[in-house]
């Protein structure tokens, strides 16, 4: 859904959407449902609300798939694209990190609910905390099976320390 900002009366819009944006690398299993409350002042736009869905990821330790509920509340103030022209890019404030702009007097829900739904998936998606991951030697889930293979923990920097001892013992 787009909204016209010159069409945003005095007193507010109450706006209800249901998005499935497509993502690259996350699969949207349920569609986000957006409420949102959209203001105006002047040219700015202030809009606060709440993104509900679900979506599919991989562990990155057990490369399983599970699915991962998000609930967010966000508050966006957006200003005309024009304005950034006007102003110098400098590193944003932490109280600019939610300022975003329009173009053309439109703003997309969603591309709203897009960028809520980048911000909530992890870097390393896992499962759960307790996820064992794969062995690194046979490759089996460790969360499934104990396989028994014997892990040494050896620091690849002090790997050839380990293999010049063993020639020392060896001739000496």
């Amino acid at each position: 859904m787009k909204i016209e900002v010159f069409e945003i009366p005095e007193e507010g819009l109450n706006i209800e959407v249901e998005e499935s944006p497509k993502l690259e690398d996350v699969t949207i299993t349920k569609p986000f449902k957006a409420v949102m409350r959209v203001e105006k002042r002047g040219q700015e736009v202030f809009i606060k609300g709440i993104v509900n869905g679900e979506v599919e990821l991989q562990c990155s330790r057990c490369l399983k798939d599970y699915n991962m509920p998000i609930k967010t509340l966000f508050e966006i103030t957006y200003h005309p694209v024009e304005e950034l022209n006007k102003e110098e890019l400098l590193e944003l404030k932490r109280d600019e990190m939610d300022v975003d702009f329009y173009r053309e007097g439109l703003i997309d829900t969603e591309d709203i609910v897009r960028d809520q739904i980048l911000l909530n998936v992890p870097m390393k998606p896992l499962c759960s905390e307790n996820c064992r991951g794969l062995c690194p030697l046979c490759g089996n889930d460790l969360n499934e099976v104990d396989c028994g293979c014997e892990k040494k923990e050896i620091d690849p920097r002090f790997a050839v320390l380990q293999s010049l001892l063993r020639r020392m013992k060896t001739n000496g």
